[in-house]
């Protein structure tokens, strides 16, 4: 009769001896506890087998007990070791996880080493000789299999203590593919304080030197906040499309706390990141000084917003400097486009210049539209110039064909040397914007949801000087900061242009030397862009820098300030929603634990 208890134990210790060994390891190794992730039990293993260490794994367990010991670390079974029909048996998926054996196979078969296992008849053959009946067993769900046989398929060691109920199983390591790419990175340390920096240092590479062209990261984070244990794991793909195997470290955190969630961001979040601050709201607004400044008027275009017919939607004529903003989406059920279309009313020829122009469509993604029409305005630096005779009409601007339900918001600026009449129009894609079929559309009606008008003074010069941090700036909220008012000059009534959009707020901060400054959404869903002038460097800032800035306690970061003053643009962007507010924070830190910056970035 074959039994599963060893013929020869090597080096098996006294049942005293082995508990007392088992608690001391562990009193040594900290109890998995924490945030997410937390270690799973197949996870931890998986990171010892992966990674380049020992040459063996070593697992160690006892029957009826989860928790196991692999090279001399804990973790837990789902599904723990078992006497069945008088043999001691391991789960085969978590015991082969553990070991870092791969399980080849499809369907009903499946493959361990030398062993073949047929998982519907609980059948195993090792090198093609079939095993005793008993030796794969399913209970409770979970497939089981003879440790003694999981030993000879892995030709490895086994040995138990003197009781027969704790073993040791000894195996080498799986050899891998010797085809498929390496995943490889490490950490500058193995033990971090909750709030501190982690700092990753990849290096993967492939055998035949082929390119790593995507990488596949779960559990890793740039800080951990809560004390307790996470495993951060790495597989990546080689240009053939072959994947490595993942590989796994753990990082314990434990500690007194270096940084909160808000003074970590204030050191090493990237423009355009969002951080949490549940005091956002309670700041103090900063004094701001209104300044005198060259201004010019706002020709704003955005009703109806959904046009259902072809038609005129706003007209108004200005003399030098002046901005449109329009924005519609396409009711016409057929292809439409929209066009400003300028008509010289001198008696001499006039020129009409281009100074800046940022467009999006066509989309039928509504909020997007502002933001890229945004980045693209502060990026335009072109100054395109038409000349127009007398009572010339010519379009400077034309949107791209927009299907039924499709948007285009366009934001332009534009000088002329004369009087030019600008005209809004929605046109199916059929009619040419000429003047003897613009002089036929009829002039819609406003649909009473949205406005349309012209507003003077669409710069807004604004001046603050800092002193007690943090200290916030409302925008757009209609109290703190006015509503734009203008006339409607199709019908001769007084407009209120809620939230400023397309009203350029020319922002100087005095003071922000060691500061950040953070857009704080306060009406709900926002997407924009600011331009940023600090000393030398201008930058347009994508905000966030991915999806939307939603919450008020969950700021974006915008800059952080390097020179005593700082130039801010921001034009409140089309699409999103009102008011907001720009927070300023001191950067510079006490000296203490708070004040260490981990510059290295790899």
């Amino acid at each position: 009769m074959r039994s599963d208890r060893p013929l020869l134990l090597r080096s098996a210790p006294t049942q005293r001896f082995r508990t007392a060994f088992l608690s001391l390891l562990g009193l040594l190794t900290p109890p998995l506890t924490g945030g997410a992730p937390l270690l799973a039990a197949t996870s931890l293993s998986r990171a010892h087998a992966a990674q380049p260490t020992l040459g063996s794994v070593q697992l160690t367990f006892t029957v009826d007990d989860p928790s196991v010991y692999v090279n001399g670390l804990p973790t837990q079974l789902s599904a723990p070791a078992r006497l069945i029909s008088g043999r001691t048996m391991l789960p085969l998926r978590e015991t082969a996880a553990l070991l870092g054996q791969p399980l080849p196979g499809s369907g009903a078969q499946v493959q361990l080493a030398r062993l073949s296992i047929d998982t519907r008849l609980n059948t195993a053959a090792l090198n093609g000789a079939a095993q005793p009946a008993g030796t794969v067993a399913t209970f409770a769900g979970v497939l089981y299999v003879s440790v003694r046989t999981l030993a000879d398929a892995l030709n490895a060691n086994l040995s138990a203590d003197d009781a027969g109920r704790t073993f040791t199983l000894t195996a080498l390591r799986d050899g891998g593919n010797p085809l498929i790419p390496q995943a490889r990175f490490s950490t500058d340390k193995n033990v971090y304080a909750p709030g501190e920096r982690v700092v990753y240092t990849e290096y993967p590479f492939d055998p035949d030197g082929a390119d790593i062209t995507a990488r596949r990261w779960t559990g890793r984070q740039d800080v951990y906040f809560q004390p307790g244990t996470y495993t951060v794991t790495l597989t990546v793909t080689n240009s053939r499309g072959l994947q490595s195997q993942p590989f796994t470290r753990t990082i314990r955190v434990e500690g007194s706390p270096v940084d909160t969630p808000l003074t970590y961001a204030l050191k090493y979040a990237q423009p355009g990141d969002a951080f949490p601050d549940p005091h956002v709201l309670n700041y103090p607004s900063a004094l701001v000084t209104p300044q005198a400044g060259p201004s010019y008027p706002l020709l704003f275009s955005d009703s109806p917003e959904i046009p259902d017919q072809n038609g005129i939607l706003y007209q108004d004529s200005v003399t030098g400097r002046a901005r449109l903003l329009g924005y519609h989406l396409n009711g016409l059920g057929r292809t439409a486009r929209l066009y400003v279309l300028a008509r010289n009313l001198e008696s001499r020829p006039v020129e009409v210049r281009s100074e800046r122009l940022g467009e999006t469509a066509p989309t039928r993604l509504e909020s997007i539209l502002g933001q890229v029409t945004l980045l693209e305005y502060f990026a335009s630096a072109s100054s395109a110039a038409l000349a127009l005779a007398p009572g010339q009409t010519a379009a400077v601007y034309a949107s791209p064909t927009l299907k039924p339900g499709s948007g285009v918001n366009v934001m332009q600026d534009l000088s002329t040397s004369g009087r030019v009449e600008l005209t809004f129009v929605m046109l199916e894609d059929t009619l040419p914007p000429t003047p003897q079929v613009t002089q036929q559309l009829p002039y819609l009606k406003s649909d009473g949801r949205h406005v349309r008008g012209t507003f003077p003074d669409a710069v807004r010069t604004l001046r603050v000087t800092l002193s007690a941090l943090p200290t916030r700036l409302i925008i757009g909220d209609g109290r703190v900061d006015p509503a734009l008012t203008g006339t409607d000059a199709l019908t001769g009534q007084g407009v209120r242009l809620s939230g400023n959009y397309g009203v350029l707020y020319d922002l100087e901060v005095n003071g922000a030397a060691g500061t950040a400054v953070a857009l704080s959404p306060r009406g709900g869903l926002y997407r924009g862009a600011m331009n940023i002038q600090d000393g030398p460097i201008t930058q347009t800032i994508k905000l966030p820098r991915t999806g939307n800035a939603l919450k008020p306690d969950e700021p974006v970061l915008l800059w952080r300030a390097q020179s005593d003053r700082l130039n801010i643009d921001f034009v409140p962007s089309s699409g999103s929603n009102l008011p907001i507010s720009l927070v300023f924070y001191r950067t510079r830190l006490a000296d203490g634990p708070s004040g260490v910056t981990k510059t290295y970035q790899p």
